[in-house]
């Protein structure tokens, strides 16, 4: 999930827009809506909260240009100003998160089957269920390394944690997500389970 423009373009436009370029400013916003977006989207799970959110968040971009520091990744500055305006949000409710891309893939022939269709809504809605019970913290850590790609590195940078507490908390998730799907896939496995194809097992 990259944005557009160098990390050497950003930084510049960054600059610029602190001495007062609103030009400049467009250009970031034009560049990080998506990315902006899309991280609130997945963190707050509503498309309308997802839009006011991506609003506030260049809202306090504008207010903290002041503050940027040239030697860190612009991207990886601006996600962190999203990622903790999220993870603030989340803490004061609680949120249900779809899975589903903002943008879907377009599907195959088989992928839109009926019976297709209903089983990938269904392992959703499972996944859904699963995230939402994750804590702030693991969810952001999640959407950052799977949907946007970053490096445990880039996480650390952008939640203001050691890379190794981005590691910890990554596997902790991974864990706690496979203990709270265990019991859809069990039944998803028992529902899908032929009887006449079990080789003449013993009537109980």
């Amino acid at each position: 999930m990259g944005v557009q423009g160098s990390s050497e373009g950003e930084r510049d436009w960054i600059l610029a827009a602190r001495n007062g370029d609103l030009n400049a400013f467009e250009r970031l916003v034009a560049a990080y809506t998506r990315p902006i977006y899309n991280l609130c989207y997945r963190m707050l799970g509503d498309p309308h909260e997802a839009e006011d959110a991506t609003q506030e968040v260049f809202l306090r971009i504008y207010r903290r240009l002041h503050a940027y520091d040239p030697a860190h990744r612009p991207a990886s500055w601006i996600l962190s100003i999203a990622a903790h305006y999220c993870i603030d949000r989340i803490r004061a409710r609680r949120p249900v998160l779809p899975l589903e891309d903002v943008h879907p893939e377009p599907q195959t022939p088989e992928e839109a089957r009926p019976d297709a269709l209903v089983e990938r809504q269904e392992q959703e809605a499972c996944l859904r269920e699963a995230l939402g019970q994750l804590k702030p913290e693991e969810r952001a850590v999640l959407i950052l390394y799977y949907w946007h790609e970053r490096s445990c590195e880039e996480i650390a940078s952008i939640l203001g944690l050691q890379p190794g507490t981005v590691r910890v908390r990554l596997h902790r998730a991974r864990l706690r997500l496979a203990e709270l799907l265990k019991p859809h896939l069990l039944a998803g496995a028992l529902n899908g389970r032929d009887p006449s194809a079990s080789g003449g097992g013993h009537d109980l």
